[in-house]
């Protein structure tokens, strides 16, 4: 069973720091996800973000006061942190640091996490020479040995000017952390699982190319869920504007052949490949050296890519092969043929011309289509929830057919 933040009570905690509006971010992320959250802003907090904006995106009532007598909610502070499934903090300061470290309950926020038994993710911001404290140190390393989750703070400018570490994480780092901290079970500990994300660039020139319009988040979302949930990850991609998951082996790569080189030098120890890429159909036979210059008609003369799914079927051995299909028309008679003609085990179809869903979107709703007939329909949802219900689907059809390698 694996994690999922449909109807989960969350508890969302903001401190007093500049980075304060990028939990706006993280509230919408987490309520995009089917999350019910109640924010609880610290005094400070109030001065960079007011209640009234997380109070819009929440549809709940803003949790400041200990003791406010206007709020029916304000003294359930210990109820509160019982009904929630988990409690993160972000941005979390030093100060606050400090107090859950030390067990000091002085407001809402650090009387809930006193009160809290669920999962507690702290996603820590302050500037880079407050990070590097001892006395902070000591503080991150008190909460850990009690079970808390305390993330790495990113490195990158600071309000303080300088560059160093200490900005807070990503919003996708942050709800990855949620995620696994709400993972029931490692499911796929002791799998070796390969993805490949993104497009690839077929040069034209030293400064054009040929790509397409994919993001990477489909597969950037599959390894994240395949570490989350335990597996050893090795993530292939393409240019992409995204982050891998920390637990990730990432290998980049530019082009279709440098993709298939990354990807058959790694399927051989891989006990599941899933080919989430957008690699391009063709290249262009002679790139030019030097820039094309001038305005004139040109023609390119273009050659096919390697088949890398293919290949790797045809070499796969044991490993349980997932494929992609972008389709514009025709979705399941071209999905099926496409899992035929592949020899793959699952096939992941979605309709990419629609433009809330697939390419360039935060979404997706695809169809599953196993090559023993199978077939299921997923509606349209984050792509992170997609991406576990593919290592579902996968996991149930390979212990459904543990002997599926005699007729592929």
């Amino acid at each position: 069973m694996t994690a999922s933040l449909d109807g989960r009570e969350l508890i969302l905690g903001v401190t007093g720091s500049i980075a304060a509006y990028k939990a706006v971010y993280l509230l919408r992320d987490l309520t995009r996800r089917g999350a019910r959250v109640s924010v609880c802003l610290s005094e400070h907090a109030r001065e960079f973000v007011g209640p009234l904006t997380f109070r819009t995106l929440s549809g709940r009532p803003v949790l400041t006061e200990l003791f406010d007598p206007q709020s029916d909610a304000a003294v359930e502070h210990v109820a509160l942190a019982e009904r929630a499934a988990a409690v993160v903090v972000a941005p979390a300061t030093a100060n606050l640091l400090a107090k859950a470290a030390h067990g000091i309950a002085d407001d809402f926020l650090t009387t809930v996490l006193l009160a809290a038994r669920c999962p507690v993710v702290v996603a820590p911001a302050m500037d880079g020479g407050m990070w590097l404290h001892p006395a902070v140190a000591a503080n991150v390393a008190a909460l850990r040995a009690r079970g808390v989750t305390v993330l790495e703070p990113d490195t990158g400018a600071l309000a303080s000017g300088l560059s160093a570490r200490g900005r807070l994480p990503e919003v996708d780092v942050i709800v990855e952390a949620v995620l696994g901290a709400l993972t029931p079970a490692r499911d796929l500990a002791g799998e070796r699982v390969l993805v490949t994300a993104g497009p690839t660039r077929e040069p034209i020139d030293p400064v054009r190319y040929i790509s397409n319009r994919s993001s990477g988040r489909m597969g950037y979302a599959l390894a994240a869920a395949a570490t989350r949930r335990g597996a050893e990850v090795t993530l292939v991609s393409g240019p992409t504007a995204l982050t891998p998951p920390p637990a990730a082996t990432f290998v980049p790569v530019q082009t279709a052949e440098e993709m298939r080189e990354a990807v058959l030098q790694h399927a051989g120890r891989a006990s599941v490949v899933i080919k989430a890429a957008a690699v391009a159909d063709y290249r262009v036979r002679r790139a030019a050296d030097q820039k094309l210059k001038g305005k004139q008609d040109f023609t390119l003369e273009l050659t096919p890519n390697p088949d890398i799914l293919a290949e790797v079927a045809a070499r796969a051995g044991d490993a349980f092969i997932v494929g992609f299909a972008a389709e514009t028309t025709d979705v399941v008679a071209n999905a099926r043929a496409k899992l035929t003609a592949k020899g793959i085990d699952l096939l992941v179809a979605n309709d990419v011309s629609r433009r809330d869903i697939g390419f360039d979107a935060e979404d997706n709703e695809v169809l599953l289509i196993d090559r023993w007939g199978g077939s299921r329909a997923l509606p349209r949802m984050p792509k992170a929830a997609v991406a576990d219900a593919i290592l579902d689907a996968l996991l149930a059809l390979r212990a459904a057919h543990p002997a599926r390698k005699a007729v592929r």
